[in-house]
């Protein structure tokens, strides 16, 4: 079969790269050098004509990885030749890898066009100047979704040979593997039969513990920057974009020199909530206290944590290419998650007061009369304001009924409506047990 396809074979156009059936690769990726506009539409044209030489009937899509929100040269080239170009960032909080949503678009994209029946379409991969990292790793993401390919690794290799060495040395300054591999192994996933994205809540990043940290300034010690990116879980879901999550210039631990013998062991406390993908970048703070060295930064996706602690070893951690050796073999660090008090978080933000909640309180179903229930209300409601537990987003309405003046005698005419509004009260009154622990037992 092997020499089948080998005597059929048909050399691809001019200045293209073949990288599987109908999925070639613009060899401009490749190089550093910069074309003029009349240079680059000559390209382009003359790259075209071959394609539609080579295949008369087929129907192309190109696929572009940018810099920025501007309309990229090559849309605007190529659509005069009704050709579909479809534009992607090259890179997510400075890390060569796409967020996991717009991977999965840009593979089932890619999937749905080649496999429509009878048809001949062709995928064109394209990079603008610098994003030959970000490109690489989205067609090893599709070799493999494809299961044209086997093992992560492999793969990766595979494609970035493509290329010369030098070319990733020069546009990326950390070594980007690591984290693509990462991303890689979860588009792995999908082929084995678990979920594409799994069940996507909140978590409560708690801190990071640092063992072995390597040392700067002749060896005296490390003064650590930490910042953590990404979406924010409080933010509307249609109006999300990565940004800044913590930082350790807003808290008491910046500046901070770790000594030598403290840098075995490094705890840095967060307490923010991430979801989805995270960026975490780990940096060393000169004397200056303004210029900065880069330590290893590492791209995750919270769906697929499966226990309260992410552990990377210095393998696994996008480090400087002439660091690694900085690094101690027992090297790890440790990403803590609080998973109970994140559940509790989620089910307390904005809008989660209508989801259910498990009750242990009976005051208002223990007995059938409205009454009762009404004047229960009423007690539940004078006993948590006494303690200072009630929610403050009933405070206006418990002020209202005292003002009222319901008492024994005329509890029975309390609104039901407001009843129920008694019944969001106690609904949150077990929540708030376990949010303030150090509360005693209400009776």
């Amino acid at each position: 079969m092997a020499l089948f396809r080998r005597f059929f074979y048909r050399k691809p156009p001019d200045r293209l790269l073949e990288i599987s059936e109908r999925v070639y690769v613009f060899d401009c990726c490749f190089s550093m050098d910069t074309l003029d506009e009349y240079e680059y539409k000559t390209y382009l044209g003359g790259i075209v004509a071959q394609l539609q030489d080579h295949y008369p009937d087929a129907s192309f899509m190109v696929f572009n990885f940018k810099e920025g929100d501007h309309k990229s040269q090559i849309s605007d080239i190529l659509t005069q030749y009704d050709m579909t170009v479809m534009d992607y960032p090259r890179k997510y909080e400075g890390c060569p890898v796409l967020p996991l949503e717009m991977i999965k678009h840009y593979l089932r994209s890619s999937e749905s066009w080649l496999s429509i029946e009878g048809q001949q379409n062709v995928l064109l991969m394209h990079c603008e100047r610098g994003g030959w990292p970000v490109l690489a790793f989205m067609l090893a993401g599709l070799l493999l979704y494809r299961e044209q390919y086997t093992g992560e690794q492999k793969t990766l290799d595979m494609v970035y040979r493509q290329a010369p060495r030098e070319l990733l040395y020069v546009l990326s300054p950390l070594n980007p593997q690591p984290s693509q591999l990462r991303y890689l192994h979860y588009i792995t996933t999908r082929n084995i039969g678990l979920d594409w994205l799994p069940s996507d809540i909140p978590f409560a990043l708690d801190c990071i513990i640092l063992r072995f940290l390597p040392q700067f300034d002749g060896g005296r010690g490390c003064r650590l920057v930490l910042r953590v990116y990404g979406l924010d879980p409080a933010s509307p879901t249609s109006n999300r974009s990565s940004k800044l999550l913590f930082s350790t210039s807003k808290t008491k631990q910046h500046g901070r020199l770790y000594r030598q013998e403290e840098c075995a062991l490094v705890k840095i406390d967060i307490h923010c909530r991430v979801q989805g993908d995270v960026v975490l970048e780990c940096m060393h703070l000169e004397d200056d206290l303004v210029r900065e060295v880069m330590i290893f930064r590492v791209m995750f996706h919270t769906a697929f944590i499966r226990s309260n602690v992410l552990m990377l070893t210095r393998d696994e951690i996008d480090v400087p290419w002439d660091a690694k050796d900085q690094f101690s073999r027992e090297f790890k660090a440790e990403v803590w998650y609080s998973f109970r008090m994140l559940m509790l978080f989620h089910l307390l933000s904005p809008l989660k007061h209508q989801l259910k909640m498990i009750m242990r309180l009976k005051v208002l179903h223990q007995t059938s009369s409205l009454r009762q229930k009404r004047y229960s209300a009423m007690l539940l409601m004078d006993r948590m304001e006494e303690r200072n537990l009630m929610p403050i987003q009933f405070r206006t309405a418990c002020m209202k009924m005292k003002a009222l003046k319901y008492g024994k005698r005329n509890w029975n005419i309390m609104p039901f409506k407001t009843l129920h509004l008694l019944k969001g009260i106690a609904n949150l009154k077990e929540i708030w047990i376990l949010l303030n622990k150090h509360q005693k037992q209400m009776v």
